[in-house]
């Protein structure tokens, strides 16, 4: 009798873990929303444009169900007016209880040169320690981090210690059959070595994070800021700029990028609002 309940055992416990194996093989997908950024239309005067647009996208996720949401900045425009915050926060929650959703602020959440007002400001209307994550899905690992801290130069002890914490974090996602990564702020646009704007970071930052980002084997980084979409790569990391859910900056539409995880692989599209599609099919 013990034996046949030991044998019992071993398959069951067999079972678990190959049908665990097979469930990290299966593909999935999550998205990615940037720069909804509530005020931008009407140079904060109101907030409708964004609302109606926000609107259609939480809907349209709500039907797709992806594993989870990331928002890459720029929720509102004004920083400080409580009202685009409240609204952004409102509409946001109406995003289905089961589908996590994970943020990177912007540097219109923060602020160009962020001091420590600006982040206890941002944290009260956010979350404490909302300006970065980092998690394990299906053998995936996915981090966020605050460029803007990055980008401002002024928040040197600040960068060092984030700096710090996502090599940690890197180190714990070696193995992981894709690392992705999300900020706001581009590292560059389209050539590495191409000149610091408003738009991108400093050359010496970009050597300093992709010199890490290259030995961890970073598959991806997924940025907004631009309000338009960009596509380049350094070595075999995919640089990927998304455009704005709501106002553009150049010849795109309001849109979301749908991202599918394939076992040591990614393809990821972006689509405007009315063109999302109402299923997603995976190529096997």
């Amino acid at each position: 009798m013990k034996k046949i309940l030991n044998t019992f055992f071993f398959l069951f416990i067999h079972f678990l873990l190959f049908s665990q194996e097979e469930v990290n093989e299966r593909p999935f997908f999550f998205i990615q929303i940037t720069d909804p950024q509530f005020g931008f239309f009407a140079d904060n005067k109101d907030f409708k444009k964004e609302t109606e647009l926000y609107s259609i996208v939480i809907e349209k996720i709500n039907n797709l169900t992806p594993s989870f949401v990331v928002i890459t900045g720029d929720f509102v425009n004004n920083p400080k007016d409580s009202i685009q915050i409240k609204e952004f926060k409102r509409l946001t929650k109406l995003i289905d209880i089961n589908i996590p959703v994970f943020l990177s602020p912007g540097n219109h959440d923060l602020g160009q040169e962020p001091n420590k007002k600006d982040f206890n400001f941002y944290f009260l209307n956010y979350g404490r320690g909302n300006d970065r994550f980092s998690f394990n899905y299906r053998s995936s690992t996915f981090i966020g981090f605050n460029s803007v801290i990055i980008k401002s130069g002024k928040n040197k002890k600040e960068e060092k210690k984030q700096f710090n914490w996502l090599k940690k974090e890197l180190k714990k996602a070696r193995g992981s059959q894709n690392i992705l990564l999300f900020t706001h702020y581009p590292f560059f646009i389209k050539d590495f070595n191409e000149k610091e704007n408003y738009s991108n970071q400093s050359i010496k930052m970009r050597e300093k994070y992709f010199n890490l980002f290259e030995s961890y084997q970073v598959d991806a980084i997924f940025s907004g800021h631009l309000h338009n979409n960009s596509y380049s790569e350094y070595g075999n990391i995919q640089n990927v700029i998304t455009s704005s859910a709501g106002k553009q900056l150049g010849n795109n539409s309001p849109g979301i990028r749908i991202v599918k995880v394939y076992k040591n692989r990614i393809e990821h599209d972006y689509f405007t609002i009315n063109k999302i599609p109402k299923i997603i099919e995976f190529n096997y």
